[in-house]
């Protein structure tokens, strides 16, 4: 008998990451981010978005590049809740942007999973200089999002 398929730890915490970017108010880009500690259990979730308490108007979000500077990343919002040393791995929907690549590093994380690719990002230059892996996953489960729960 066949041992049943089981997700591996990296897509296990893609799909966590994916669940938290579904949380973004974001209408661009959602980005969820999720750190396992070394028994690979969740330390947090989190996701883009405004300071916790801040309500944005309507007009707030019309133009992007106006808001981007205000935007809190996923992996800022999610270093704010382990301490340097305590991450194992860190999964995100998107490539880390330079800036939170170089603060997963200064924050110790030695394995970082990545969905989406951020063009722009130098988090490759940065993982080789560090000895970070950097890994992009394709295989990852699909979470379906919009599904109306039946009573």
């Amino acid at each position: 008998m066949d041992k049943p398929s089981r997700l591996t730890i990296p897509q296990y915490a893609m799909a966590l990451a994916h669940v938290a970017s579904l949380r973004s108010e974001d209408p661009f880009r959602k980005v969820g981010a999720v750190a396992l500690d070394y028994d690979n259990r969740v330390i947090g979730t989190a996701y883009n978005g405004l300071a916790p308490g801040f309500n944005a108007d309507a007009a707030f979000w019309e133009d992007r590049d106006r808001r981007r500077k205000y935007m809190i990343h996923a992996e800022v919002n999610l270093c704010s809740l382990f301490t340097r040393g305590n991450v194992k791995l860190i999964a995100c929907t998107t490539k880390p942007c330079t800036s939170c690549m170089q603060m997963l590093c200064a924050y110790g994380v030695k394995e970082i999973y990545y969905r989406d690719d951020y063009e722009a990002s130098e988090a490759d230059a940065i993982s080789d200089l560090y000895q970070v892996k950097l890994v992009a996953m394709t295989d990852y489960p699909l979470i379906v999002s919009g599904i109306e729960p039946t009573i």
